[in-house]
């Protein structure tokens, strides 16, 4: 077998995509050395073991996902509150972000840490450490229209209203991704290398957009 540069992010790619495929359980280094065309052995010249390779692809995980942010950078300066509903900022956010865990490494990431938070503290906080980013980011967006009073809610209301919509949100997400996973392992044509030219699922997409006004009308009382 002609020798290759392998490098450990390689590694932790090839063991996200392995994950993906089988789930993370199931992924041995024969499979993760047969993904990378390269012998079993050259993995120890990186990892001491699968142990040591999990726990840097969470770490991976971690790091990779702090760069993430609900709110685009510059938005909170946009006019755009002026003129579009409560209801119509969130869509707009909401897509962004399905769209950004739409695309690699996102979408392995995703399917990794959150398969595994129920298994490992880590990945658990890791899970958490979104979470509140989220809640962060739309307690900004949602605290702006309750000072405008254009949401009848008041600040001292908003905390829990924020926990119970950014629940609510999450668990829309994360039915969105799984269900796009499943296409993906049914149908191997559209895997890796052209899954991510696939569109986004626009009516799966309004589907939350209605359950997201529905909750937005009953909790802020629009």
């Amino acid at each position: 077998m002609a020798s290759k540069n392998i490098s450990r992010e390689k590694i932790i790619s090839a063991f996200l995509f392995c994950a993906f495929d089988k789930n993370v359980g199931s992924t041995s280094l024969q499979d993760i050395a047969e993904y990378l065309g390269i012998k079993k052995a050259s993995l120890y010249n990186h990892f001491s073991g699968r142990d040591e390779m999990y726990d840097a692809t969470l770490a991976y995980c971690r790091d990779y996902l702090e760069n993430l942010s609900f709110i685009p950078e510059n938005f909170l300066k946009l006019d755009i509150f002026r003129t579009k509903t409560l209801c119509e900022v969130l869509n707009t956010l909401i897509r962004r972000y399905i769209q950004i865990y739409e695309t690699e490494p996102m979408f392995q990431i995703y399917a990794f840490v959150h398969s595994e938070q129920y298994f490992n503290k880590i990945a658990a906080d890791i899970a958490d450490a979104e979470y509140a980013k989220l809640e962060y980011g739309l307690s900004r967006i949602l605290l702006i229209y309750c000072n405008d009073k254009k949401a009848g809610l008041s600040p001292a209301e908003l905390d829990s209203a924020i926990k119970w919509y950014t629940s609510a949100l999450l668990q829309q997400l994360d039915a969105y991704i799984m269900h796009k996973k499943e296409i993906v392992r049914q149908n191997p044509e559209c895997g890796a290398g052209s899954l991510f030219a696939l569109p986004t699922d626009d009516a799966a997409l309004e589907k939350i957009y209605f359950l997201s006004d529905y909750y937005i009308n009953s909790l802020f009382k629009l």
